[in-house]
């Protein structure tokens, strides 16, 4: 037995997708973004050499900025705790890890030949 289509209900319009157009200009971009055998980093190794050498220098900073401890917790040590390696030397060791880090960040990579 056949089943006949009721006259009251509404059929659906069929939507057909329209074609997507890309630019020349988008397919370009498009390209850019696919990787390559032959990518280049966007940093050198010689940046990486002072990034590493900036975390030692921070490191080495708060190694210096740390001790003071007193055998006796009644017992304050006003000489131990205000020293100069910890209020002076120790903040510029770190400050000068900063700024290597810094510097290892906006130094430019070697353009190499190719």
């Amino acid at each position: 037995m056949a089943t006949v289509p009721n006259q009251n209900q509404k059929t659906q319009p069929t939507v057909k997708p329209t074609p997507v157009v890309i630019s020349s200009r988008a397919a370009k971009a498009v390209k850019k973004d696919e990787p390559r055998g032959n990518q280049t980093f966007l940093f050198d190794k010689e940046n990486y050499t002072w990034m590493i050498g900036g975390v030692v220098l921070i490191l080495i900073g708060f190694a210096l900025m740390s001790g003071g401890k007193s055998l006796d917790p009644h017992q304050f040590n006003y000489d131990e705790i205000y020293s100069f390696r910890r209020i002076t030397l120790a903040p510029i060791v770190i400050l000068a890890g900063f700024v290597v880090e810094v510097f290892a960040i906006m130094k430019k990579p070697k353009q190499t030949v190719g």
